[in-house]
């Protein structure tokens, strides 16, 4: 065991939990939680990060990092009109479709079949929201917003992992200086009270599928990629199949997927972590041991960036989400397939459009779907 190991995995899990844990209360909010299902939604998430990477490392003997789906979480904050009970049904839909994944292989190479460009441009579409509500929170609130938009395009020239980093940590300084957060440190524990889950037919289709392919095409099939980037064979069966019953074991307190890790995997499978690849696995447990102690002061976490101003928030979320955005857009418009699929699914998704009770997130992969299907069947 190297500090170098230690400290690239504590530096995962900086950068993993405090560069998207706002995105996920951010989730929370738009579905009505309290500030007790928002602690046990953190801390499950985290006792379930604890878990996962601890098992799955040291079970493969992998640098195996796994973390909560950000662009999922992002999906879910631009719902509207669903309870915790309902969304905990949509989570328990989407991880069971998680395990079925790990266990039908011919499930996962269906997936594989859906267009990446669609796919890419469905969560362009979810994050768009996002970012652009970085820039239309500058008005009222220049004095804060601004100079941290200012300090990430700086930052990020140098490391867009710690843009974010910076954004928060220098906006909590600032808007306490301002005068516009006084931060509560009370807390406790988080209460771990089961939610009674709603299986609405809306709801599953507009938030618990759109949550399972996001998952899928956004964290898992990239977080694979960069464990065979580095040199490792990707145990996927396992892989998804122990994230898909982490999903549903959360999904029970309301929290939603857990799922291999990408950026924050880079941070734990590179040279820099022990100059021996059969070392860097130890990453994993020290990993997991981070997101436990987190998990112990979840409560006081969540009623801290309550405190927070909403401009603040937009402004973490909004730099948070721009890498994956641009990463997104540039899937879908990049390759010059399927273009107008991609921009109508995009656009569609983007629109907020909601039908039927189903969310704009299926529509617009429905939407995308369709056009694709059309143009296959004019080339013949």
């Amino acid at each position: 065991m190297r500090v170098s190991v230690v400290l690239s995995a504590l530096v995962a899990v900086l950068v993993g939990f405090g560069g998207s844990v706002a995105i996920v209360l951010a989730g929370a909010d738009a579905l009505g939680a309290t500030a007790a299902q928002k602690a046990t939604w953190i801390s499950v998430l985290c006792l379930s990060m604890l878990v996962t990477s601890g098992y799955l490392s040291i079970r493969h003997r992998l640098p195996i990092i796994t973390a909560w789906s950000t662009p999922g979480a992002a999906l879910l904050a631009g719902t509207a009109g669903v309870g915790m009970g309902e969304a905990t049904g949509a989570f328990l839909l989407a991880g069971a479709l998680l395990v079925l994944t790990g266990l039908i292989p011919a499930l996962e190479r269906l997936i594989a079949r859906i267009p990446g460009e669609v796919a890419s441009a469905m969560l362009a579409g979810v994050l768009f929201a996002f970012v652009a509500e970085a820039f239309r929170a500058v008005a009222g609130a220049e004095a804060l917003v601004l100079p941290l938009l200012a300090l990430f395009f700086i930052v990020r020239l140098w490391s867009p992992i710690w843009a974010v980093i910076a954004v928060l940590v220098a906006g909590v300084a600032l808007a306490m200086g301002l005068g516009l957060a006084t931060p509560d440190w009370q807390g406790g524990f988080a209460e771990f009270a089961p939610i009674r889950p709603i299986f609405e037919p809306g709801t599953l289709l507009g938030v618990g599928l759109p949550l399972y392919l996001v998952t899928m095409a956004s964290q898992n099939l990239p977080g694979f990629a960069v464990l065979r980037s580095a040199g490792y064979p990707v145990p996927g069966r396992s892989i998804l199949t122990v994230t898909g019953l982490a999903s549903v074991a959360s999904a029970v307190f309301g929290a939603h997927s857990t799922n291999l890790a990408a950026i924050t995997a880079s941070i734990c499978t590179g040279e820099d972590v022990h100059p021996d690849p059969a070392k860097r696995w130890l990453t994993g447990p020290v990993y997991a041991l981070g997101y436990g102690a987190i998990a112990l002061v979840a409560m006081s976490l969540v009623l801290l960036f309550a405190s927070f101003p909403p401009a603040l928030i937009a402004v973490v979320a909004g730099t948070a989400l721009l890498a994956p955005f641009t990463g997104s857009l540039s899937a879908a418009l990049g390759s010059g397939r399927h273009l107008t699929p991609a921009i109508v699914t995009f656009v569609v998704t983007a629109s907020g459009l909601s039908l039927a009770g189903i969310g704009a997130a299926f529509w617009g992969l429905a939407a995308g779907l369709a056009l694709v299907a059309l143009d296959s069947w004019k080339s013949r």
